[in-house]
């Protein structure tokens, strides 16, 4: 499925109108996994508060329980892992989808001889950023 995200421009001919432009692409995947994992991990961590402080005795006289916790953690820890990876790639995609410069050159507006588009401020991703490395 491909999301389009839209975004407004003036257009050069008619200054009082603007025009909807749509970035197409899908960059809700990465963010999904990320998410789902975390819902996944913290329902995980709620049973196995619940099996430790409730039935403390069982999970002390089993020892199979102790390795089985063993071994999901290690998995959730490894998913945890691809799934940071995943943000970071979709985050990348996004960054290169709403980049200045890559914007300007798919404006139909910015293709003419005698126009010059300026791409204006960077966009500030340093909390997004920063969401990946957390």
């Amino acid at each position: 499925r491909l999301y389009q995200i839209p975004f407004e421009m003036p257009d050069c001919e008619d200054e009082s109108e603007t025009r909807t432009l749509h970035l197409v692409g899908d960059f809700s995947a990465p963010a999904e996994f990320f998410v789902t994992l975390g819902v996944f991990c913290f329902l995980y961590a709620m049973a196995a508060l619940v099996l430790y402080l409730r039935f403390h005795s069982l999970y002390g006289e089993n020892k199979k329980l102790p390795f089985a916790d063993f071994c999901v953690t290690v998995c959730f820890a490894f998913f945890w892992l691809v799934a940071a990876a995943a943000w970071g790639k979709g985050l990348s995609d996004v960054k290169a989808a709403t980049w200045p410069a890559s914007l300007i050159a798919t404006m139909g507006v910015c293709q003419g001889q005698e126009v010059v588009c300026n791409a204006g401020a960077t966009p500030a991703m340093g909390l997004a950023n920063i969401s990946v490395v957390r």
